[in-house]
């Protein structure tokens, strides 16, 4: 055989071994509540797509999912039932950020927050300015409201109020309900997805309707980088569920990848936020759940102040589909 034919050899044999070690190394993370659209977008990722539209997808038809109850569709509404919806996505190989926040008029949030990324001199837009975007990108304005969730919101306001009261409502001080600001299943289960793609991009993107029965306007971590979600391709990415308010106030997510990019590893790193969010004092706390993936592959979830483990969604390319797993309670 001629040295041009070996070394021709060679250089396939190089290529297809680059691409195999690319491909192994891939991951996708979701929380539980991304079982209608995990598998979309792991087919995505085995096929080449760029990691943020990949997980869109896959995040359409969770959003889409009336019996995901805390995000999307079937989510639940504010104190005055009206739906608003929060998401974001980040970028980790350019560290680009999209955000949307008290979106009303669809649910697709994540969609829109990849819109304030690429086509935005911004990072997060909301209420109106949220809604104007969805439209322009060819988004159809939707009855965000479910049926289900408004009986139930409406007698929540019933017990809640006095005969009196109700007559007024929604004319009435909203602050001294701020106890009812709870989801009517106790699920604050925002759909966080997570990957490294084909082309070693780690990215993250979130979607929420948020807490049930929230003071209007109320935004939480979902669409705060740095809090809920984050993401640096260098190191990896991290995205946190349930009490939003205790990963702003720790920058949970950011805390991960800081500490990565120091030199901890992805269980200590996961460690440090967890330290950071049980020292936390006053305001309102309870249980918090971290996702987080790291560079070589890598992957932990833990469940904080919780009754029970959370459940997550794991693929790797040596997997035929997503598995789904079980938290480390901490």
């Amino acid at each position: 055989m001629s040295s041009a034919a070996l070394a021709s050899m060679a250089m396939t044999s190089n290529k297809t071994m680059s691409q195999t070690t690319k491909e192994d190394n891939m991951i996708l993370l979701s929380n539980a509540t991304g079982w209608p659209g995990i598998e979309t977008t792991a087919d995505h990722l085995k096929n080449g797509m760029y990691g943020i539209d990949a997980m869109i997808e896959g995040i359409n038809k969770v959003e889409a999912e009336p019996k995901v109850r805390s995000v999307g569709y079937g989510g639940w509404p504010n104190l005055l039932g009206v739906m608003e919806f929060d998401g974001g996505v980040m970028d980790g190989s350019t560290r680009q950020v999209g955000a949307v926040g008290a979106l009303k008029h669809t649910y697709h949030a994540a969609q829109v927050a990849r819109a304030v990324m690429q086509k935005l001199n911004h990072v997060m837009v909301t209420g109106d300015g949220a809604d104007r975007l969805a439209a322009e990108i060819g988004l159809p304005k939707l009855n965000t409201l479910l049926e289900n969730s408004k009986e139930v919101w409406l007698k929540k306001v019933k017990d809640l109020l006095s005969a009196e009261e109700f007559e007024k409502f929604p004319d009435i001080p909203l602050v001294p309900l701020n106890g009812a600001i709870t989801d009517p299943e106790k699920v604050r289960d925002t759909t966080v997805f997570m990957c490294k793609d084909s082309n070693q991009g780690i990215h993250t993107a979130t979607s929420t309707s948020g807490w049930g029965w929230k003071y209007p306007g109320r935004l939480g971590d979902s669409p705060i980088a740095g809090a809920g979600f984050y993401a640096d391709s260098r190191y990896g990415a991290a995205a946190c569920t349930h009490t939003g308010e205790m990963a702003i106030r720790t920058s949970a997510s950011r805390t991960i990848i800081l500490a990565m990019k120091l030199g901890y590893s992805l269980g200590d790193a996961v460690k440090l936020a967890v330290e950071e969010v049980a020292s936390l004092e006053g305001g309102f706390l309870a249980g918090l759940v971290i996702h987080a993936i790291d560079n070589k592959g890598g992957h932990k979830v833990v469940s904080y102040n919780l009754d029970k483990a959370g459940k997550y969604w794991l693929w790797k390319p040596s997997m035929s589909k997503p598995e789904l797993m079980e938290s480390e309670m901490v």
